[in-house]
């Protein structure tokens, strides 16, 4: 299975590149994808019939039990069978159904190849997580579908009404599985409805479990009251409506409900919720159809309809009920896809599916209305056909649970009667609409009202049935026939299906046959027959009456109205908390952690009651200096004096930072107090942290001061004292609250810490005696490459903040500034001649001379290349030494920051002409492709290890491949950099001096004004 998974995402992934070589053709060979989980299912046929049952588990992360469950069982071969052979008839179709030169087709077909691989996934997964994963990519992938046609506005209201009501169901539905999965035990899908069918899932939780799981299904399977998204996303291409809206996604729910049946079938809030449910569908979707025009509406209600119908055979519980429902499921996405495809054929011939206007297609289109009377009659239930089959066997098996006593049985008759004639009626409206020729009053009225174009592909008029296309009609056609073929061998069905329905706790088992005989299924057959046709017959009487009846406000405008009402309040909401104001996000932000885990930790720490409180005694640190008690805990305040007078330093720094109105002087206190934690690092033996630290606090101040330039000198809002004396309260209790912190987090601990064994690990497996480098590279890699990751897009979002124009990829080089050139070449010329050495800070003259210092240029040119020799050191000595990428990456962006500052954004590129994506792309695909590497070398991922290379000269080499990894780190942070220096320094200097330039024009023609 995994292989069929694997087909679908390559073809998913090459049809972009498919469809730009051969246009429509290449449809044809996306068909293979859905073509290959046909076949598969195919190739199961006899395990099947045998009542085998076929496991695959994929190994995927064992440390933590995780693996890819596929299981495949009767109910997995039906919804395969369908969602691949209907998939590659519908993408054989579309190769005939776009135009050659329609928009969007690269998308389409993946996405639309991409939807079958998910649905392959959903139907054969046997993990709970699993299921909901690839549920939810069919909720994705749908979306994108739906909206194919993104310039409408119906197309991008459908799919986001259709979104938003099965993601909404689909976290339900998570909520339901994460509960089964808990109380079970197990994740295996399998095991859990083991554990269900054997009575040992019981209890409220359960219940929650399974309403959660119908909520799930009723979304996406369009049941009342969310039927109304299904009908919306008629607006989608018709292969879309075909293939996802007839044979696979709305039978996504209805797979949800067969499966987890036989585990419900002892939970009667199950049972009654989808009869329920299922019922007011399907008398409610056939009601919608009979007044509809458009032929997608009819057929879409009648969907909904039809659904209603699966739900409440497969969700009643008995056998015979089941086995009624597998045999219908099956015969709806043929008939109905068929439907949706003769419906394209149509709508591209004539440019209208209005069926007011369509008339005398009979005759135009032969082999196309054949294919549509066999679908349809298989639809409405007439013999031989499936769903005549399907139908009976349903009438059956409830004739047979009321003569058992069972009180809903004829209530049940009853019901599918009812919603079978409504079927039969928009049936016959829809064949008749299509196909059939109107009265003379109706010819007047399409010869008044001329064919509107086609929006999905115009054609000109009618077009003879020989000259359509022949993937148009065939795929129609053969499903079409498939429904005869499946209701005349009900037997052969009988031994497929029939092992699934077994699995049901209750009632007699089922049967399908052609004839069963006199007995009152036939009799409600029959009825059901003159019902139709009366319906039918009389059916612009109906339509009248319909207008007449009085009806509620339709789902949709409940939905849409409620989304207004919950865009008002979201925006009240917005408007009274996000006022703007920095300092009342963060003071709301500390008053929550003071007032909740706050108090919760002082009272565990301070509560006399408690006797020792809930965390454990420190260790007794009696006779040493600047020990206090905290409740029952004694805890050190310093180990050497140096700390304190550190600390003090730090606080009055803190303190005068808070009180400066100079925002220069507030920075640099700030920058004290960083430096300060930086010393205290290393006073505690931690050289690495202080390194990176002293480092992070240079690029910060750097940054800071940067932006300073284009703000005020001073703060223009001083607090009114009732205000300070609030934020210092906040500041003080917040103070005390992180002290907590820090002493409680390591006495909350219970078990043997795993950095205990880190040491060891860094040498023996990350090849290095740094633990701190080795644990960012190799024992946390991941987390590492997650980091960089955030950085990357820090950068992007920076630039998008400070660029007024359009980025491009140029690197301002010194010649570009023809000015300073001009200035150069003139000063050359009238110097004396004397020897000519290179320059070495090239962009000087760029600057003003009141903007240069010869002090500066000169440290620079001392400095420069030390910065750059000692980030090498730190790069390729990190890995036993204090060091690594991230440090001299940051040596090296220090570097670049003192080259920027002595010769301006010009001396930058000169410096660095490369542009700064390149670095952090580069840097990151280099550190996610060592984990490729250890991947093929048969490594885990990002799992270190170390060649020994034999060089000629150098003898042996120890070389561990965290290296690389390393180098992927120093080359995002050194492009992190460069983007800053490139946005915050020279993109503000260019917008200074485009400013100094616009007012000195301004002064200018103000001065000749004044003078003329």
């Amino acid at each position: 299975m995994l292989l069929v998974l694997l087909a679908h995402l390559v073809l998913a992934l090459a049809a972009p590149t498919l469809v730009g070589w051969w246009g429509r053709r290449a449809f044809w060979a996306l068909a293979l994808a859905p073509a290959t989980a046909a076949g598969y299912a195919l190739t199961k046929t006899s395990a099947v019939l045998a009542g085998e049952t076929v496991v695959e588990q994929v190994p995927w992360v064992p440390g933590l039990h995780l693996a890819l469950d596929f299981r495949f069982d009767t109910l997995s071969w039906l919804m395969l069978l369908v969602v691949g052979g209907v998939g590659a008839l519908v993408l054989l179709y579309c190769s005939a159904y776009f135009s050659r030169d329609a928009q969007g087709l690269r998308r389409f077909g993946g996405v639309l190849v991409a939807f079958a691989g998910a649905m392959a996934g959903l139907v054969t997964s046997d993990d709970l997580l699993l299921t909901f994963v690839f549920w939810e990519l069919t909720t994705v992938f749908s979306y994108l579908l739906i909206g194919h046609y993104a310039d409408r506005k119906a197309s991008r209201r459908a799919a986001m009404q259709a979104i938003v009501v099965t993601t909404a169901g689909g976290l339900a539905m998570l909520v339901g599985l994460v509960i089964l999965g808990v109380d079970a035990g197990t994740w295996r899908v399998s095991e859990v409805i083991a554990a269900g069918a054997e009575g040992r899932l019981t209890g409220p939780a359960v219940t929650a479990a399974a309403l959660c799981l119908v909520v799930g299904a009723a979304s996406k399977s369009a049941l009342v009251p969310t039927h109304f998204w299904l009908p919306a996303a008629m607006a989608a291409p018709t292969p879309v409506s075909a293939y996802l809206h007839a044979a696979a996604m709305v039978k996504a729910g209805i797979y949800l409900v067969a499966r987890f049946a036989p585990a419900f079938g002892e939970v009667p809030a199950w049972r009654v919720s989808l009869v329920v449910l299922g019922a007011a569908t399907l008398l409610l979707g056939g009601y919608r159809a009979m007044r509809q025009h458009d032929l997608k509406l009819v057929l879409a209600f009648g969907t909904v309809s039809q659904l209603g119908l699966l739900t409440l055979l497969l969700g009643y519980g008995t056998r015979a009920a089941a086995l009624a429902g597998l045999a219908l499921l099956g015969a709806h996405a043929m008939f109905k896809a068929s439907l949706f495809l003769v419906i394209g054929v149509v709508d591209r011939a004539t440019g209208t599916r209005d069926l007011r206007r369509l008339s005398g297609l009979a005759r135009q289109l032969p082999i196309t209305c054949t294919a549509a009377v066999l679908a349809t009659a298989s639809m409405v239930g007439l013999p031989p056909f499936a769903g005549y089959v399907a139908k009976e066997a349903a009438l059956e098996a409830f004739v047979a649970e009321a003569h058992h006593g069972d009180p809903l049985g004829w209530w049940m008759v009853a019901v599918i009667a009812l919603g079978s004639a409504l079927t039969l009626a928009y049936g016959l409206r829809f064949l008749w609409g299509a196909f059939g020729t109107k009265r003379d009053w109706e010819r007047r009225w399409h010869a008044e009202h001329p064919l509107p174009a086609d929006e999905e592909g115009p054609v000109a008029g009618p077009t003879p049935a020989e000259r359509q296309p022949l993937w148009l009609v065939v795929p129609p056609v053969v499903l079409g026939a498939l429904g005869l073929l499946a209701g005349l061998l009900p037997n052969f069905g009988e031994g497929l299906l029939a092992p699934y329905a077994d699995t049901y706790p209750a009632g007699e088992p089922g049967h399908l046959a052609l004839w069963g005989g006199i007995a009152p299924p036939l009799g409600v057959t029959l009825v059901v027959f003159a019902v139709g046709f009366l319906a039918f017959w009389q059916r612009s009487r109906v339509e009248r009456w319909q207008d007449l009846l009085w009806s509620p406000r339709g789902a949709d405008a409940v939905y849409r109205r409620s989304m207004r009402r919950l865009d008002d309040l979201a925006a009240d909401v917005t408007g009274r908390t996000q006022r703007g104001s920095l300092p009342f996000y963060l003071g709301a932000i500390l008053v929550v952690l003071a007032v909740g885990p706050g108090l919760a930790l002082a009272f565990g720490l301070l509560n006399p009651a408690t006797g020792t409180g809930v965390l454990p005694v420190a260790a007794d640190a009696a006779g040493r200096a600047g020990v206090v008690g905290i409740g029952p805990l004694a805890v050190a305040l310093w180990d050497r004096p140096a700390q304190l007078a550190i600390v003090v330093v730090v606080a009055v720094a803190a303190v005068l930072a808070a009180r400066s109105r100079r925002r220069l002087k507030a920075v640099l206190l700030v920058g004290v107090a960083g430096y300060g934690n930086a010393a205290l690092f290393l006073l505690h033996g931690a050289p690495d942290l202080a390194l990176t630290q002293v480092l992070c606090e240079t690029v910060t101040l750097v940054v800071m001061v940067l932006v300073l330039r284009r703000l005020p000198p001073y703060f223009s809002y001083r607090p009114l004292p009732a205000s300070r004396w609030l934020r210092l309260a906040v500041g003080v209790v917040t103070g005390l609250v992180m002290m907590l912190f820090c002493v409680a987090a390591p006495l909350a601990r219970v078990h043997l810490p795993i950095s205990v064994d880190f040491p060891q690990e860094a040498l023996s497996w990350g090849g290095g005696k740094n633990v701190v480098n080795v644990t960012l590279v190799d024992i946390r890699a991941w987390d590492t490459v997650g980091e960089i990751s955030v950085l990357l897009v820090a950068a992007t979002g920076v630039a998008s903040l400070v660029f007024l124009r359009q980025r491009s990829g140029t690197v301002l080089r010194a010649s570009d500034d023809a000015e300073a050139t001009r200035r150069e070449a003139e000063a050359f010329a009238k110097a004396p001649r004397r020897p000519q050495y290179a320059r070495w800070l090239v962009a000087v003259p760029t600057l003003a001379p009141e903007r240069r210092s010869v002090l500066f240029e000169v440290i620079t040119r001392v400095i420069f290349h030390v910065m750059v020799v000692f980030a090498l050191f730190l790069l390729f000595s990190g890995h036993n030494a204090p060091g690594g990428g991230f440090a001299a990456g940051l040596v090296v962006g220090i570097a670049l920051t003192v080259r920027y500052l002595a010769g301006g954004r010009y001396e930058l590129g000169e410096a660095a002409p490369v542009h700064p994506g390149l670095l952090l792309g580069t840097g990151l695909f280099l550190s996610a492709g060592v984990g490729l590497a250890a991947l093929l070398s048969g490594h885990d991922a990002l799992e270190s290890f170390a060649p020994h290379i034999e060089l000629p000269v150098l003898g042996e080499v120890h070389l561990v491949t965290s290296l690389f990894f390393d180098m992927g780190v120093f080359l995002v942070v050194v492009g992190l950099v460069l983007d800053i220096l490139r946005t915050l320094g020279a993109e503000i200097d260019r917008q200074a001096d485009t400013d100094e330039a616009e007012e000195a024009a301004l002064v200018a023609r103000v001065r000749e004004e004044e003078h003329a």
